[in-house]
Parts: C-alpha cells; structure tokens; sequence
C-alpha cells in the first residue's frame, strides 16, 4: 500500500452526525471523496437532502437517515435502517453538537441539560449504539468531535456546559479506545480551535479580538481544513493510532 493509499477508504460505510452543514458536512464530503459510502445522520431533513443531492452529484454513494442523538431508540433504529440500506458500519463520526455562551451562573437547568445531552450522550450514544457492531465484526473506526475548548478556558465568552461536555468527550474517547482496541476498534477524537461556519461568530468584533487576535495563525481555520484530520483517523493511515484527541487550532492551545 502506498502512503496515499492508506488514506483512501473504498468500500467502506461511513455514518457522519450532523453531517449536512459545517463541518459535519465537510466530514462527509472528504470521507465521500475517498471512497466511502456516507450515510448523513441528522434532524434536519431538508438540510440532509440537499446535502445528499450534492454528494451524489459528485458520482459517490450516499445516503440520508433521520435521527435526535440524544434518542438512544431513534439512533438505535437509523443504524438498522443504515445496515439494511448500504451495508455494516465501519467509521463513525460522532459531529453533532450543541454550544450556550452563557455565564455559568445564568446557565438555567435545561440549558445545562441540552449541552450535556448533545454533546456527551449523544457521542455516547452513537459511541455504543454502532460500536457494538463493530465490536462484534472485530473492525471500526470511531472519531468524535471534541474541541480545544476541552483543555482550556475561552474568552470572552463564558461557556461552561460546552467546555465540560467537550472534556468529557475526550476523555470518553480515550476510555473507549483502551477497552476496545484489543478488539479491533480504534476511537480517536479531534479537537478543532475557532472554525469559520453558520454557528460561530467569529467576525463580530466582541469576539474577533481574542478568538483571531490569540491564535498564532490571526484567522479562524475553514471546515475543510479540519475534514483531512478526521479522514485520516478514520483510515488506515492512522492504524496504529487509538485514544488520540488531535488538536487542530491554529496554534491557541500553545499559550
């Protein structure tokens, strides 16, 4: 095998959460462009058709599937529906999540609920949900989406419940990938900095002068420059990787 074809995933079935906007969708279309086939995995339906229709513009194979992940049932069901339509799992991309810039002690009970609810178990969730299948073939490959915000504190916005449920998130992985790496699965995360899409503000001035002006880089990354991380570890190009949370910001973590 060649270095460039070990980051190739022919055949291979690709499930990406939140994988019709942002960064979700840039996940699908760089796994799509290496050969998988992708099955986007969101609420949204509108959202996914369209994400769909471009994919398969393009001549790949993908698919999309209906589900909340924080409904472990719902998640449960899409994975049948998923296996039956295009074949067994092999990568997860665990994307979807959900941020609140609140200070903590205006943070109410169903905002701090909601954060935990999308970010941790619904990682959780997809986590057990199509990990015990892979788990049963002896094979897979499962990257979920942390942050940097997992290791530090941003500024200026305050922003607790995502801070915690993203460190969660990491060290979830790094729980997973030690139990099931002695059975074929590895479970890798990514932890963007500041990434330019619909739900970031980055270029209002209250933020832009801490988020831009504290990244060695001075900009903000687009979602494709995050999609080449995430296909590596979901490809054999990081076969001897597991429990790895790569961060990928521009340099901020560094101060």
């Amino acid at each position: 095998m060649s270095v460039l074809d070990a980051f190739a995933v022919p055949g291979r079935v690709a499930v990406v959460t939140g994988g019709n906007r942002g960064l979700g969708r840039a996940f699908a279309t760089a796994l799509a462009e290496a050969g998988a086939t992708v099955a986007i995995l969101a609420r949204d339906e509108a959202a996914s058709a369209r994400a769909v229709a471009e994919l398969t513009a393009t001549g790949v194979r993908a698919a999309a599937f209906t589900a909340d992940v924080t409904d472990r049932a719902a998640v449960a069901r899409a994975a049948e529906h998923i296996t039956a339509d295009l074949g067994p799992v092999d990568i997860l991309v665990n994307n979807a999540g959900a941020c609140i810039h609140r200070p903590a002690l205006d943070v109410t009970e169903q905002e701090w609920h909601h954060v935990l609810d999308v970010n941790l178990n619904g990682v959780w969730n997809g986590c057990q949900v199509f990990g015990a299948d892979m788990v049963a073939r002896g094979s897979g490959a499962i990257v979920n989406v942390g942050s940097m915000s997992g290791q530090i504190v941003n500024r200026p916005q305050w922003q607790p419940a995502y801070n915690a449920s993203k460190a969660a998130v990491h060290h979830l992985t790094k729980s997973l990938a030690a139990e099931w790496a002695p059975l074929g699965v590895r479970v890798n995360a990514v932890a963007p900095g500041y990434v330019r899409t619909d739900m970031s503000p980055i270029d209002r001035p209250e933020f832009a002068g801490r988020w831009i002006g504290d990244t060695p880089q001075q900009r903000a990354a687009e979602p494709e420059e995050i999609a080449p991380a995430v296909l590596f570890l979901a490809s054999p190009a990081s076969s001897f990787m597991t429990g790895a949370v790569l961060v990928i910001d521009g340099g901020y973590t560094v101060f």
